[in-house]
């Protein structure tokens, strides 16, 4: 499927400061079909804003047919421009994701939601993706309503509640609103969401009765799905089958028109 690149620069008002974001947006195309409609996704970045392994991941879903808005995450602090992969851009990365607030955080994912909505393009079905930062952002995004379902790429910081100013979020705490569907992804080598951390996550939303799917990939680590400068953790095997579950949650639940749920408990037998 053939991408359109446009991008948005939209107004935010988080915390009484007026400023601007700008939201990368890839949108599919089908010839002589100018009104087919589709998905939207919206696509949260690590700690380095959009890079090019972002918006190669970008692309990928937008030629699945999704309509992808990925936010400029630290347009408080400097433009939209990629940051580095180096220690610069990650002490950068990693000094303003703690300094922006978590207003801040939620304006973004309202107005990229907002922003694919207003397309007449789309089909008003909401999804949510992104990995390491993204990933929890993915995960906050999903307690939105009009988010139906998300898929987390090792999330930081939701297990140690410790994302945006002050280090005090309610992410987790939070995961009883949550009605999206959820795919949870982790490497078992990762030591930024270490082994007890995922336990934490996995066990919070199983007893919030969160609708979700878990997956811990062995031997993977931190950033696994990363094409570029990974620092020798990118597997393009695992990395194509995770891409392969995320296909399968947003197709089942963004592409099909299922109606309402009829609140009929599903009953399993005990068959072999």
């Amino acid at each position: 499927m053939l991408i359109q690149e446009t991008h948005k620069d939209v107004p935010t008002k988080a915390d009484e400061k007026e400023g601007s974001m700008r939201i990368f947006l890839f949108h599919p195309q089908i010839p002589n079909y100018p009104q087919a409609r589709f998905p939207g996704v919206v696509l949260f970045s690590e700690i380095y804003q959009v890079t090019g392994p972002v918006a190669r991941f970008a692309r990928q879903i937008a030629g699945q047919g999704y309509i992808v808005a990925a936010p400029s995450s630290y347009h408080e602090f400097t433009g939209p421009e990629p940051l580095a992969y180096d220690v610069p851009g990650t002490d950068a990365g990693n000094e303003w994701k703690i300094k922006k607030t978590l207003a801040g955080y939620d304006e973004d994912a309202t107005l990229s939601i907002d922003i694919l909505l207003s397309l007449k393009t789309c089909n008003g079905r909401i999804g949510a993706t992104g990995m390491c930062l993204g990933g929890h952002l993915a995960y906050r995004c999903a307690l939105d309503p009009r988010v139906s379902a998300a898929v987390t790429y090792f999330a930081t910081d939701l297990h140690s509640a410790t994302l945006g100013l002050g280090k005090r979020d309610d992410s987790l705490a939070r995961a009883g609103e949550i009605k999206a569907e959820l795919a949870m992804i982790h490497g078992t080598l990762d030591n930024h969401v270490p082994p007890e951390g995922r336990d934490l996550i996995r066990k919070t939303l199983r007893d919030k009765g969160v609708i979700f799917s878990w997956y811990e990939v062995a031997g993977a680590q931190h950033a696994f799905i990363r094409d570029e400068l990974s620092k020798g953790r990118y597997d393009p095997a695992i990395t194509k089958i995770c891409f392969e579950i995320l296909l399968e949650l947003f197709g089942r639940t963004l592409k099909l028109d299922l109606g309402p749920h009829d609140g009929v408990a599903q009953k399993i037998e005990d068959i072999c």
